[in-house]
């Protein structure tokens, strides 16, 4: 026991958690933990030392300390604590200046344009990245959540105005004092089922409220209104005065792929997800089985001919295992330090052969906020990522378009989500709660794509307000769509568009034990652009 921190505390007339002076104790470095108490005594007037205290102060400690080697400290006892650090900058950009003409000149990446919101790029002949997200440092507040919803209305609301179903479409300020047929528009803002089963949503546009009931012998709009969740935004096809409106049709925006895409080069893209590189549980001689594969280094003539036309590979999130992101994470940790498990995944990745282009997104694990759209995992733990020529490090979620060509041939759209919503949506849903959805996550993303968002109700996942977008609207209509995070290999289709959900690279945990989830490591499936055949393949 380190009795200099004690002593410290009470020359300096404060408390100090127990849990906290453990974690100081064990630093072994008495003069940072000293200097840490009197920056929050004397310069930031806390009389308490909580692991809260610490967390809602480790900028600012961080401000205030002088060298590299402090700062560092201050970093690892927060990780140790489990308190999530938000790497932020005051102008953050997908790829920094630097390292952009690093990557123009090993990928030939050409910047178009650097947007407030996002950066685009265009790999010629290859890759382009359609939207991937960044946001400026600045404080939030609940105007910015209000225009934030205001945007998203907006934005969806241009798509159902497409759908020629919703005739005499007005605004809810405008319905007469008559019954009369008419459509609106509007999100949903409380929704109740009556003693008859007859369902009630209120439903909101800029211009005001209304009740809509939706009686449950209509039978279609009932089983959709069932599934109705909170802030969806949907058409309405009613009858009704200025008081309430009787539903006869409800309208979700909806995706649908009209023209498959086929593409002329004989070419092939795989999909992986939650490798969790650093996790004692990790399935190191698979994964390495894979890259071998991958190389064309194994196998027989025709599955080395199979391996060497997959071009590009989609990294879909929980790249590492990280630190702290639950409590007693570290008994499972095979790497204790975050950089050394960025360290080690950049080293498999250096593996694979460099006519492969690799695009990757992080998820809950990973070094980056928790709160969405997840900006690209940055240089402060995972530099070695962005010293790799062929790897585009992406937001989470992102689109992007791989096979067109620099002359405007159209390619194949994939929007890539970790899909941190997952559970919140099944939960709310009863059809996915009764229907084992955590087994069958493509049912999930099936509700996601007819929704035209990533995260519909405003608690299922922690985001970031954003006044001029809503980085989680499905803007661009996807030929596939790529997740991860419930370790569930899962193929589907919907409206001609390919679902795919990964599995993982690690052993069962014990979590999953304990909630009866059944993962299923080891499946990559792979799709080939030219022949839209579809496989997978068990490296287990």
């Amino acid at each position: 026991m380190n009795n200099g921190i004690l002593k410290y505390c009470f020359e300096k007339g404060c408390l100090i958690d127990k849990e906290v002076y453990e974690v100081l104790d064990k630093l072994g470095n008495t003069e940072v933990a000293k200097k840490i108490i009197e920056s929050l005594t004397v310069q930031l007037n806390q009389k308490i030392i909580t692991k809260t205290i610490l967390g809602k102060y480790s900028r600012e400690l961080q401000q205030i300390t002088q060298s590299n080697e402090e700062k560092t400290t201050i970093e690892r006892i927060c990780i140790n604590l489990g308190i999530n650090i938000e790497i932020t900058k005051k102008e953050q950009i997908l790829i920094d200046q630097k390292n952009a003409e690093k990557v123009m000149e090993a990928t030939k990446v050409e910047i178009l344009e650097i947007k407030e919101e996002g950066i685009e790029i265009i790999k010629k002949g290859r890759v382009k990245v359609l939207n991937s997200h960044i946001n400026k440092e600045r404080k939030v507040t609940v105007p910015d959540f209000v225009k934030h919803f205001k945007i998203r209305y907006q934005m969806i609301k241009k798509m159902l105005q497409e759908r020629p179903e919703l005739e005499n479409l007005t605004t809810i300020n405008k319905l007469s004092m008559k019954r009369q047929n008419v459509s609106i528009i509007g999100m949903v803002l409380n929704k109740r089922i009556t003693k008859n089963k007859n369902i009630i949503i209120e439903v909101e546009d800029p211009t005001g409220k209304i009740n809509v009931l939706i009686n449950s012998n209509k039978e279609e709009a009932c089983k959709i209104a069932k599934q109705i969740l909170l802030d969806d935004i949907i058409g309405i096809k009613a009858t009704g005065d200025h008081t309430i409106l009787f539903a006869n049709e409800i309208y979700y925006p909806d995706a649908i792929v009209r023209d498959k895409v086929r593409l002329e080069e004989d070419e092939s893209v795989a999909f992986i997800s939650d490798i969790h590189v650093g996790s004692k549980l990790f399935l190191r001689e698979n994964f390495e089985k894979f890259i071998k594969w991958l190389n064309g280094e194994v196998g027989e003539e025709e599955q080395k001919k199979e391996a060497l036309k997959i071009k590009y590979l989609m990294i879909i999130g929980d790249n590492i295992d990280g630190v702290g992101v639950y409590p007693g994470q570290e008994k499972l940790l095979e790497m204790p330090d975050i950089r050394d498990q960025y360290k080690e995944l950049a080293r498999y990745l250096n593996m694979i052969r460099k006519d492969l282009t690799i695009m990757m997104i992080p998820g809950q694990h990973d070094s980056v906020r928790v709160a969405e759209p997840q900006p690209p995992i940055g240089k402060d733990y995972g530099e070695p990522l962005h010293e790799i020529d062929n790897l585009l490090l992406l937001s989470n979620p992102c689109t992007v378009e791989i096979g067109g060509n620099t002359e405007g041939g159209k390619g194949i759209k994939i929007l890539m989500y970790h899909g941190a919503s997952f559970a919140g949506i099944i939960n709310e849903i009863e059809d996915l709660r009764l229907g084992r959805a955590f087994d069958t996550p493509t049912k999930v993303v099936k509700h996601l794509l007819k929704r035209r968002h990533l995260s519909p109700t405003h608690s299922f996942t922690p985001y970031i307000p954003n006044e001029t977008r809503d980085p989680m609207v499905i803007e661009h209509t996807p030929d596939i769509v790529a997740t991860g995070d419930l370790h569930k290999s899962d193929i589907d289709t919907y409206n001609n568009i390919l679902l795919i959900t990964g599995g993982c690279w690690q052993s069962t945990t014990p979590f999953e034990e304990k909630v009866g989830n059944h993962p299923d490591p080891c499946k990559v499936p792979i799709y080939n652009l030219k022949t839209r055949a579809l496989k997978i393949i068990d490296f287990s």
